[in-house]
């Protein structure tokens, strides 16, 4: 059963708990809309801000903004405009049609970009006279605030919120109050903004905003170097992820929500609408590897600015922000009922030896890219120098790992390899930046780290690298081994490894992280990424048709936009975790490029025109 029938399925049982959502941003806002046309997810004035809009996890207290028609709530069909994250969703009830389109403002300005803090609706008749009517039930504050709702000469004001927000529309304000129906016989709009607004907009102009937020989109589109496989996937997931990027700071968020279980049914529920320096920097990675510079270099102006003269964490807030209490909200149903809701995220005092790693790598890689121009090149290299010296000091420590188990302190063979790529990469970027000594010093850890992990990470009893050194666990963080260069994807013992954990870790044709319990039990759900990076080491290993094969069958896993959570259930192929998951995106454009590349050569087809 593909994802659009599951779906289809999940709406007609009731409670609506598909992730059939479309994305809709500008670096400053994001929002998540349903095919009913209900935004159900929407937080301002940034993405980790309290909700006004949180029907994603209670259908009665979340609050949302929907168009209804006379038989109520109406499920359209749904597509991006091409190249583009304006959506557009086209109804039929009876004799009528119509069409909604969302976007998020973001018109090109000499060389950047205006986006303000606004969601922009235009809803257009297609075949006769449709009789609608507007939901407009704003919840600020996850639900916990009060929302006053006033009638203005430019619209509605909501107050209730850290400022107040304002509907603009042409659509008479005592209509969206009354809940009353209006005949949709021309082009109409609804324009949500936080804030005052400087001037009111009218159908002209958010017209005109859409025709310039269409071009700037395919304008970025068209700057993206892809791949010769499976590109308008990867197109389509290097879109979503600059969504995930914030404007005003460089911060990199990991998905646009919090608490969508990772399995129904268990506390396994997480706020990931804050940038980890990890999920970060494999971001920055994939959009480099595809021609975009701009988001590292933003990302690393917010690393200096959160990381500097301070101690490192795994997360941040978008703001730098370094506390992020956990704090959970009873009050709310949760997704599909499941309860156990959550903002702020408890990983912050977490210690994670592998994201020194992480980062070194994608400075190191942004630095040695000819395209990207850093002038402070000495103070990017002292930043090396902290991280460097920060994963030689923790190697031997045990942390909680790149899972972020919350009690399990171990020596995890991913976290000791990413210590030894950051003495590793900074040797080399040392070498380059002319301290010797330091190079010298640093390359000798590193060649001492890689017999350790070599060494103690790999069972020769069992036959593969195991979750900690000396450990008997399989652990798919490991597929990551060969990409980050301390062993060949062809050597035997990553070769016998792989074999294991298509066995040991497989279920249903999707890679688990993990089989052992964790700190809440025994995990059931498969890691999206975790198949990505398996598909991406068979095609390093020379398995080219298998990772082929097993890439379109995790690409058929996508909602029918093309958009992926943090996780799937094996059993029933439902999207659950985080939506939508940045590093799932980022697993497969690595996966496609490395495949595409890897494709090339061995067809001979490494030359233009081919």
């Amino acid at each position: 059963m593909n994802s659009k029938t599951k779906a289809g399925n999940a709406r007609q049982g009731g409670a609506r708990a598909a992730l059939d959502h479309g994305a809709i941003g500008n670096g400053r806002v994001i929002a998540l809309v349903s095919p009913t046309s209900a935004i159900e997810w929407l937080c301002l004035p940034r993405f980790d801000s309290p909700s006004i809009f949180a029907r994603l996890l209670d259908r009665d207290k979340g609050g949302c903004l929907r168009v209804l028609s006379s038989a109520g709530e109406t499920t359209g069909r749904m597509r991006y405009i091409k190249n583009t994250n304006v959506l557009s969703t086209t109804f039929e009830a009876g004799a009528t049609a119509w069409e909604i389109l969302d976007f998020a403002p973001r018109i090109p300005e000499g060389l950047g970009v205006r986006s303000p803090v606004e969601i922009v609706r235009i809803l257009h008749p297609l075949k006769g006279k449709p009789r609608l009517s507007v939901d407009f039930d704003p919840r600020p504050d996850y639900g916990r605030a009060m929302a006053n709702m006033y009638e203005t000469g430019a619209g509605i004001e909501v107050l209730g919120a850290a400022a107040p927000v304002h509907l603009a529309s042409d659509i008479p304000a005592q209509y969206i109050l009354g809940k009353r129906e209006f005949v949709l016989d021309r082009p109409m709009f609804l324009c949500l903004h936080y804030g005052r607004l400087a001037q009111s907009p009218t159908i002209s102009s958010v017209q005109s905003d859409l025709e310039m937020t269409v071009a700037g989109w395919r304008a970025w589109a068209k700057t993206c170097s892809l791949p010769t496989y499976a590109a308008e996937k990867v197109l389509r997931s290097a879109l979503c992820l600059k969504l995930h990027t914030y404007e005003d700071t460089g911060a990199i968020i990991a998905a646009a929500t919090t608490s969508i279980p990772e399995a129904l049914g268990t506390p396994r529920t997480w706020d990931y609408r804050y940038c980890w320096l990890r999920d970060a920097a494999f971001v920055v990675e994939a959009l480099r590897r595809l021609s975009h510079l701009q988001e590292g270099e933003r990302f690393v102006s917010f690393l200096r600015n959160a990381v500097e003269a301070r101690p490192l964490q795994p997360v941040y807030g978008i703001g730098g922000e370094h506390v992020l209490e956990e704090v959970m909200l009873p009050h709310l149903a949760g997704f599909a009922s499941n309860g156990h809701v959550r903002i702020g995220n408890a990983a912050y005092l977490q210690r994670q030896n592998d994201l020194m790693g992480e980062v070194v790598l994608c400075l190191d890689t942004l630095l040695r890219d000819p395209r990207v121009v850093i002038e402070d090149r000495d103070g990017i290299f002292a930043i090396i120098t902290r991280l460097v010296r920060l994963a030689m000091e923790s190697a031997p420590q045990e942390d909680t790992g790149i899972w972020e188990f919350r009690s399990m302190l171990r020596p995890y063979t991913f976290s000791r390899a990413m210590c030894w790529v950051a003495a590793q990469r900074g040797a080399d970027l040392a070498r380059a930046f002319g301290r010797r000594y330091l190079a010298q010093r640093w390359q000798a850890f590193a060649d001492s780290e890689r017999e350790v992990v070599l060494a103690r990470g790999y069972s020769h009893k069992l036959g593969f690298f195991t979750q900690a050194l000396g450990g008997e666990f399989p652990d798919a963080s490991n597929l990551l081994l060969p990409t980050i260069g301390i062993v060949d994807a062809k050597d035997p013992r990553f070769v016998s490894t792989v074999e294991a954990y298509e066995r040991l870790l497989v279920e249903k044709g999707l890679m688990l992280r993990y089989r052992n319990e964790d700190d809440f039990g025994a995990t059931t759900s498969a890691l999206t990424v975790c198949s990505f990076w398996w598909a991406e080491a068979l095609a390093l290993m020379g398995r080219l048709d298998e990772a082929v094969a097993l890439f379109d069958r995790l690409a058929a896993n996508a909602n029918h936009l093309g958009l992926f959570s943090e996780d799937i259930d094996p059993d029933t192929g439902m999207l659950l975790g985080n939506f939508p998951q940045a590093y799932t995106h980022v697993g497969l454009v690595h996966a496609a490029m490395t495949i595409g590349e890897i494709s090339e050569v061995t067809t001979g087809k490494v030359r233009a025109w081919k």
